[in-house]
């Protein structure tokens, strides 16, 4: 049944009240996050066992995307919205109920993640999709901007906040609070008004089975040379900064025995850079062509990536991570927005959910690649002082515990800054704006009803 507006939030102003319940669930669900990610180093002191948390998050999450999209545009797309809240909830709670008995084991981290992975797969394509029929299209950029602000705002006070209550509350108390707040996300969704998008040609073509219309996400990218141009972008550049970002955090407590201090301030420097590039791109909007936005962003968090990885402790951590987190909502709400102006709305699921594997690709394989180089090659390479791998690069990462993903850190920092640029010598991607028509200058399906 088609939800009416009477008497509910809408517009910009819907979209900040559904903007505050997920920014106040991401807090919680951010010190969970933090206060895991301590417990699994403590019981496994491996970059692999970390990387394989990643592994069982985005398996099933791409698996399961392009039915995802199918589902968002067939289905009214708050109830998808709320699925996505649902599956994170479930997950917190599974790894509640155990920690609780005292039985949490760092396996079964790893199928709460494949719990979180399905549930995350409605969540990106539903909210972008909405984010679309909800605001104007001149404040596309805006919107995506308050977006990024989720990802980064929480991240400022969250890992000290669960370093300080960890002693207190413990492990427990912070995962009651978390699931608490993915109740007051989903009653945010329900006070709100989210309009379902008119169809169109486009979507009228990409009618028929689950699995063609799974297909049409794939199929109207890739009839878009600029569409796949962008994608493979992030394809490439996520690659390489899904090495580097898997081996951050055992890097850094390889490198100060375990300081989680140390860390919280790394990951609250990081989260400052993301809050204040957030709130730039929300008052701003970004460039007025936006693909500067992603390439220029791109070379730009690939820089303070490679900085990262040098040798210098926490001063030098906290400058490359504060670079790379303040260009990141440029980044990614300027490609948000190319999409969400180019790309029809009722495809928009399939779509964006298409678009979403084709970039996320590489996550499944990143952070194996990333455990295997550190923990069996270039870790014990860099703790011996006379290796040839240590005398060769020590003086740009240093030697001992964590010069090995220190300098992995580096290179795949230097090699994000190369895609960055390479965008500027494809014309598809560096003129994809021209290139493409708006999806408001689309014909409309005759007679056809929004659902």
């Amino acid at each position: 049944m088609e939800e009416t507006s009477t008497k509910r939030p809408s517009g910009m102003f819907g979209f900040t009240i559904v903007w505050i319940g997920q920014i106040v669930s991401v807090l919680a669900s951010a010190m969970s996050q933090f206060g895991l990610t301590i417990f699994m180093f403590q019981k496994t002191e491996s970059a692999t066992a970390l990387g394989l948390m990643q592994v069982f998050f985005i398996t099933p999450f791409l698996i399961i995307s392009p039915i995802a999209g199918v589902m968002v545009d067939r289905h009214n797309r708050k109830m998808m919205m709320m699925v996505s809240d649902l599956g994170a909830g479930i997950a917190t709670v599974v790894i509640l109920i155990f920690q609780s008995l005292g039985i949490l084991e760092f396996w079964h981290l790893y199928f709460a993640s494949i719990i979180y992975g399905l549930g995350m797969a409605f969540q990106w394509p539903a909210y972008s999709a909405a984010i679309t029929t909800m605001v104007p299209k001149e404040q596309y950029g805006r919107a995506n901007g308050m977006m990024s602000l989720i990802e980064a705002g929480p991240g400022v006070v969250a890992p000290l906040l669960a370093g300080a209550l960890l002693p207190i509350i413990g492990l427990t108390g912070i995962l009651i609070f978390d699931v608490v707040t993915f109740l007051f996300a989903i009653g945010a969704l329900l006070v709100v008004y989210i309009p379902q998008p008119p169809r169109t040609e486009e979507g009228a073509k990409g009618q028929g089975s689950v699995w063609k219309e799974a297909a049409y996400g794939f199929q109207y990218i890739f009839s878009r040379p600029s569409l796949l141009g962008l994608q493979l972008i992030f394809f490439a550049g996520n690659l390489f900064a899904g090495i580097g970002f898997t081996l951050l955090a055992p890097m850094v407590l390889s490198r100060t025995a375990n300081d989680s201090l140390m860390l919280g301030s790394v990951q609250t420097a990081g989260a400052v850079g993301g809050l204040i590039g957030g709130i730039i791109m929300s008052a701003w909007g970004g460039f007025k062509r936006r693909v500067h936005g992603v390439l220029a962003g791109w070379a730009i968090s690939g820089l303070g990536m490679a900085i990262f990885g040098l040798v210098g402790g926490l001063p030098i951590w906290i400058t490359g991570i504060i670079i790379t987190a303040l260009v990141g909502p440029l980044v990614n709400a300027s490609n948000q927005a190319i999409w969400q102006a180019k790309v029809a709305p009722d495809v928009q699921g399939r779509v964006f959910s298409a678009r979403r594997l084709i970039a996320w690709f590489t996550n499944p394989i990143s952070p194996i690649i990333a455990g295997t180089l550190a923990d069996f090659v270039l870790e014990p390479q860099m703790r011996v002082a006379d290796s040839s791998l240590a005398q060769t690069f020590g003086w740009l990462s240093g030697t001992g515990p964590g010069a090995g993903m220190s300098l992995i850190i580096f290179f795949c920092g230097s090699l994000s800054i190369l895609v960055g640029l390479a965008g500027y010598f494809i014309p598809a991607i560096h003129n994809a704006e021209t290139i493409l028509p708006d999806h408001d200058q689309l014909p409309k399906a005759d007679a056809v009803p929004a659902d």
